[in-house]
């Protein structure tokens, strides 16, 4: 294997080695995911064939794992971000499974990431407005019985945000 691969690994059993035209093809995709292959092929240099073969093979080791519309939430009503910052009273496995399943139940978390530090969870919140971050403050949040401190933050306005991996 060449020292300049990139190693996905799938699992902890599989490992794909991803060449140049694999990093390409991602890139094209991230920029626009409705690109056909035919398009992709001419942007490589590449015939259909093997540009369909090797997106099939990222897809499988799941290197790619789903094709999306990027929407704008503020164009659907959706104006509100909300970074919410959670430690949970107990920490053992089962506790942190419940909250787990719990959170990522609800619609209007778009992330939940476990981080370090003095919080255990950052939740990434979209809604309507602040009377609607109230309702699911209270109504969803509040609800949930191991979570012992909750700090919210209100996003002004997004400088950056993006979808692609640096590579």
């Amino acid at each position: 294997m060449n020292p300049g691969n990139n190693i996905i690994k799938k699992d902890t059993a599989t490992e794909i080695a991803l060449d140049e035209k694999d990093i390409a093809i991602l890139q094209l995709l991230e920029e626009d995911a409705k690109m056909t292959i035919r398009d992709l092929a001419a942007r490589l240099n590449l015939s259909a064939t093997p540009v369909y073969e090797r997106i099939r093979k990222m897809e499988q080791a799941g290197v790619i794992r789903q094709y999306a519309a990027i929407v704008d939430p503020s164009k659907i009503d959706k104006g509100l971000t909300v970074l919410c910052y959670i430690s949970l009273k107990e920490h053992g496995k089962k506790a942190g499974s419940k909250f787990i399943k719990e959170i990522t139940s609800f619609p209007e978390v778009l992330e939940c990431l476990n981080i370090s530090g003095q919080f255990d969870f950052m939740l990434k919140v979209q809604v309507k407005d602040m009377i609607a971050y109230h309702d699911f403050n209270v109504n969803k949040l509040g609800e949930l019985d191991n979570i012992g401190h909750m700090e919210s933050v209100f996003v002004m306005s997004v400088i950056k945000a993006t979808h692609r991996v640096v590579y």
